[in-house]
C-alpha cells in the first residue's frame, strides 16, 4: 500500500446524535478510510460524547444548538489546535458552513470538498429568505473555490457545481455514497421481518423513509396511494421520518380517505431500519428536487428490496444500471401511483432479492467507496 495519508475531516454532525444522509456518509468514511491507508481526525458539531463514541477519532468543536457565532469561532479554534498537534496532509470538508472558519488555518495543505448538496438551494426550498440564500451561497462558493478537488455523489451534482458555483469540470470526481451492506442484509425472510415489526403479512407493503419536508415529494406519494388503492385495495404504505410537514401530511391522508392505507410511522431507529426495508415488497423515493444520490436507494437494495425513484438529480444514476424499470417516467402523483401499481402487479418485472443485494454490494459497499475516495486524496497529495 502507498504511504499513509493523514486527513482532517470536517463534518456536520455525528450520525449517532443526528441522523441524516450527509452524516451517515461522513461516519462511513471515518470508519472505512483507515483500512485504505488514510488516517482520519474529524470535527463536527455535537456533544462531548462524540469523542468517546469514536474512540477519539472525531471531536465536537461546539454543541449543535450553540449560537452560530460560537460554532464558527470554535470550529476555527479547534482546527488551529489540531494543526498544532499535527499538520494534516489533506483537509476534507463535508459541510461548507463549518469548513469556512478553517480557511487560511492550514496554509498550503490541499483541500477536497465532498459536495453532498447545494446548501443554499435547499434552504430556499424550506422557506429561508433571499438574504439567507445569498449568504449561504457566498459561503459555499468561497469554500468550494478554495479546494483542489471536488467529490460529488453523481454526475447530476457535478453539473450543479459547475453551473451554480463555477467549479471547473476537471476538478470534479464522481464517487457514490456508501452503506454498510452487511448491516442491511439482515438474513431474515420477509415474513420474519414483518413479524418482528408487527406488519400485516397479507398486504402488499410499500416503504418510504424521508424527512417530512416539501422537496421530498411526500404530498405526491400520498395522492398516488389513492390511485394504488383503486387497483390494489389491500396495499399499504408506511412513511418513516420526522419533519415540519407531519400535521399537513396527516390531514392530507384523512382528506383522501387513506387512513387504512397510509401510515406515518415517525422516527424509525437505525437498528430497525433494515427490517423495515426487508419487510417491504417495494420501497420508493418520490423526491421532486435537489436529490444528488439518494442513500435510501442503496439501503433498500442492500436489504434485497427493489426501489422505485423519480427521475430527479442523481436518483436515476443510482438505480438505472440495475434496471431502467426502477426509474419512474416523471414526478407527480399519477406517474408514482401507476408505477407502484405496475410493479406490485408484475407488469414491469423488478430485480429479485439476490440481484438487488449483489448490485448494492458491488457498487456501494463502504470499502469499495472508501477506496475511491482515498484514490482522489492521493491524487491531490501527489500533485502537491
Amino acid at each position: 500500500m502507498s504511504e499513509r495519508i493523514d486527513s482532517l475531516q470536517i463534518g456536520m454532525h455525528w450520525f449517532g446524535e443526528r441522523q441524516g444522509g450527509l452524516d451517515r456518509v461522513f461516519m462511513a468514511l471515518i470508519e472505512s478510510l483507515p483500512a485504505q491507508g488514510v488516517d482520519v481526525r474529524g470535527l463536527v458539531a455535537g456533544s462531548e460524547n462524540v469523542h468517546r463514541a469514536t474512540n477519539g477519532m472525531v471531536q465536537s468543536f461546539a454543541g449543535q444548538h450553540d449560537g452560530l457565532g460560537t460554532r464558527l469561532r470554535r470550529a476555527r479554534m479547534h482546527s488551529i489546535q489540531l494543526k498544532r498537534v499535527r499538520q494534516p496532509d489533506i483537509v476534507a470538508s463535508h459541510f461548507a458552513l463549518y469548513a469556512a472558519p478553517t480557511l487560511g488555518v492550514f496554509g498550503r495543505v490541499p483541500r477536497v470538498v465532498h459536495f453532498h448538496g447545494p446548501w443554499a438551494a435547499e434552504s430556499s426550498v424550506t422557506g429561508h429568505s433571499r438574504f439567507s440564500h445569498a449568504v449561504r451561497h457566498a459561503v459555499e462558493r468561497t469554500v468550494y473555490r478554495n479546494a483542489q478537488r471536488h467529490i460529488v455523489l453523481s454526475n447530476a451534482f457535478g453539473r450543479v457545481l459547475q453551473t451554480e458555483y463555477g467549479i471547473p469540470e476537471e476538478s470534479i470526481r464522481v464517487v457514490p455514497g456508501c452503506v454498510d451492506i452487511e448491516r442491511f442484509d439482515t438474513g431474515h425472510t420477509k415474513a420474519r421481518a414483518r413479524e418482528l415489526l408487527g406488519v400485516a403479512q397479507d398486504r402488499p407493503q410499500i416503504f418510504c423513509i424521508r424527512r417530512l419536508v416539501t422537496r421530498m415529494g411526500l404530498e405526491d406519494l400520498i395522492d398516488a396511494m389513492f390511485i394504488v388503492k383503486q387497483a390494489i385495495p389491500e396495499a399499504h404504505l408506511t412513511i418513516a421520518g420526522k419533519g415540519a410537514l407531519d400535521a399537513a401530511l396527516r390531514a392530507r391522508i384523512a382528506a383522501r380517505g387513506l387512513e387504512a392505507h397510509v401510515t406515518l410511522a415517525g422516527f424509525v431507529s437505525d437498528d430497525d431500519l433494515p427490517l423495515w426495508y426487508r419487510a417491504a415488497d417495494l420501497s420508493i423515493v418520490p423526491t421532486v428536487a435537489l436529490e444528488g444520490f439518494g442513500l435510501t436507494t442503496v439501503e433498500s437494495l442492500a436489504a434485497g428490496t427493489p426501489v422505485l425513484v423519480t427521475p430527479v438529480g442523481g436518483l436515476p444514476e443510482a438505480v438505472a444500471p440495475l434496471s431502467e424499470g426502477l426509474v419512474l417516467p416523471s414526478i407527480g402523483f399519477h406517474a408514482i401511483g401507476c408505477g407502484i401499481v405496475d410493479a406490485l402487479l408484475g407488469r414491469h418485472p423488478l430485480p429479485d432479492e439476490q440481484t438487488c443485494r449483489d448490485y448494492a454490494r458491488s457498487r456501494f459497499d463502504r470499502a469499495a467507496v472508501a477506496s475511491q475516495v482515498a484514490a482522489v486524496y492521493r491524487e491531490v497529495v501527489g500533485e502537491r
